[in-house]
């Protein structure tokens, strides 16, 4: 276990989560907002994690980990640290549809970025997002991002409106 929230284990990546990953992968958030996450079939996410799981203790990430619920005990979604280069990181996080909108992801992020800010050594992390992803805003702004551009940037794929925040240790 990397760490515990009130509602929340914060876990490293196991491949018997495939099924898991795949289904939270499919909906129509995660397929508009980080396309690249997208994992069609079970053995498409079994691939990524085992990927994933070679990254831990790495220098380099990516740095993902698996959202668990203490109630239930289900795997909703991700939280994640990945290079952009240069030094500097960027947040992701990701919870399944069924579970949106009851804190989660703030509740991740917020337990997660200081713990691995220390572990890697870094002081700031940054939070790109496209605009029309409110709900990302908002997790971003509860966890003391702070907005320092807003127009059109490379997001994924091509040049689209989006957002950069900056997080300071």
């Amino acid at each position: 276990m990397l760490l515990e929230t009130d509602r929340l284990i914060i876990v490293e990546m196991t491949t018997d989560m495939a099924m898991n990953v795949h289904r939270n992968s499919l909906d129509e958030d995660v397929r508009r907002f980080v396309p690249d996450e997208v994992f069609e079939t079970p053995e498409d996410a079994e691939e990524t994690i085992g990927f994933l799981i070679s990254r831990y203790g790495s220098a380099e990430g990516p740095l993902v980990y698996a959202l668990i619920t203490k109630d239930g005990n289900r795997n909703i979604g991700y939280v994640q640290l990945v290079s952009i280069g240069d030094g500097k990181w960027e947040i992701g996080y990701h919870v399944a549809k069924a579970f949106t909108g009851n804190g989660y992801a703030t509740e991740a992020v917020k337990a997660f970025l200081p713990v691995m800010a220390e572990r890697i050594g870094i002081k700031e992390v940054y939070g790109i997002r496209l605009q029309e992803n409110a709900a990302s805003g908002r997790v971003l702004e509860k966890c003391d991002f702070r907005v320092f551009f807003t127009g059109e940037g490379p997001y994924h794929d091509g040049v689209y409106a989006i957002s950069k925040s900056v997080w300071k240790a």
